[in-house]
């Protein structure tokens, strides 16, 4: 059961006391939910944020819904975001005729002007998943990673979108379709990653990809033959847990460059572990996706699949330079594994193995899990 009170116009000394007698009138002995809109609130000084917090404690189901910025501003900024549910209210915002420059697993990015970017994501209920890219965004910022931060949100239909500022920004699958050679982006690629994999984090600082990783492995253990799927555990779990920082997500969509800066995008999947599993990342979307349908991952990426492959070749030969051809293909097959135990559990979980297409996939890892597991020794470089 709910209850909405309307705060409206100023709140502050020479009307406080009136609007609580107000407000405490209307209420009378309900103690169901109680819903503050602030949608036309304008202003409210320490008296008026004192009305609100004398009816949180009468009434610890109240909340605070439908601020403007500078309302909400001076809730979090005296704390009131820390004692009790306050909400914004987002402004509208269309995608209809904008450029899609990209589409990952939870949102689809667009360019709704030269100067700005919004990222769409999926769930209608992604509020929580869009403030905590924020703040994983604005926490590799200050350790120095090249990365655009989100300065607001926004509604989009049903859905929610975070909004970037990125001056004509080009994503790297758009340079490339310029002309601008594979092997020049995949070292510009492999630099920002070398500065993401050197920076140290502390122990529990992000969330732990090993920890999500062997999830994976155990999930697929189970349609796997019992010695291969007990063997394909452990060497998940044999991986050293590691505090170096992780995107998660590393590929030419998520790398734009903006006056010759080059900055890193959607860092909802930012996460600390081992670079292998960065490098099983990267060989999913480059490879792995395309174990059945060749052209699968040059759809994905807006690419050729011949630029696929080399961009995938290159980023192995330029960040694991003076490295062995034989040392590197062995790191690349290490992903291989990491990647098709990923994916197979992707496609059980998500689509119906009676659809031969699906099927096709999960078989293909499944076969390469048979044949490579057991030669295998370890997970990690």
């Amino acid at each position: 059961m709910e209850k909405t009170i309307a705060l409206k116009g100023r709140i502050d000394s020479t009307n406080a006391a009136q609007t609580e007698q107000k407000i405490l009138e209307e209420i009378g002995d309900f103690n169901g939910k109680l819903l503050i809109d602030a949608s036309e609130l304008e202003y409210i000084s320490s008296a008026g944020l004192r009305v609100v917090l004398r009816l949180k404690k009468k009434n610890a189901q109240t909340e605070v819904i439908n601020c403007n910025s500078e309302i909400y501003e001076i809730f979090d900024m005296t704390g009131f975001t820390e004692m009790m549910d306050i909400s914004k209210a987002y402004r509208e915002l269309s995608v209809e005729g904008c450029e899609v420059i990209g589409e990952g697993a939870n949102g689809v990015v667009y360019r709704t002007d030269p100067d700005t970017i919004v990222k769409v994501y999926k769930s209608p209920d992604s509020l929580e998943e869009i403030h905590n890219e924020r703040e994983l965004a604005r926490k590799a910022f200050v350790m120095g990673i090249p990365t655009a931060i989100p300065y607001d949100v926004v509604k989009v239909g049903d859905c929610y979108g975070s909004v970037f500022e990125l001056l004509d920004a080009k994503a790297f699958n758009k340079l490339l379709a310029e002309g601008v050679p594979v092997e020049k982006l995949a070292k510009d690629s492999v630099d920002i990653l070398k500065t993401m994999h050197s920076t140290e984090l502390k122990p529990g600082e992000l969330p732990s990809k090993r920890e999500e990783a062997i999830g994976w492995a155990e999930f697929t253990a189970e349609y796997l033959p019992e010695e291969i799927g007990t063997k394909l555990v452990k060497l998940f779990k044999d991986i050293p847990e590691t505090n170096t920082m992780l995107h998660g997500d590393y590929h030419i969509k998520n790398i734009m460059n903006q006056n010759g800066e080059n900055l890193l995008i959607d860092m909802d999947t930012l996460a600390m572990g081992h670079p292998i599993f960065e490098f099983a990342a990267i060989f999913a979307a480059y490879s792995g996706f395309s174990c059945v349908d060749t052209s699968c991952s040059a759809r994905f990426l807006n690419i050729q699949p011949e630029q696929a492959t080399q961009f995938l070749e290159d980023t192995f030969k330029f960040y694991f330079e003076g490295e062995s051809e034989e040392r590197i293909a062995e790191i690349e097959r290490m992903s291989a594994i990491i990647c098709y135990t990923r994916i197979m559990r992707r496609q059980i979980r998500r689509f119906s193995v009676d659809d031969p297409e699906h099927k096709a996939v999960i078989d293909f890892c499944k076969n390469y899990l048979i044949e490579n597991v057991p030669k295998t020794d370890k997970l990690y470089y």
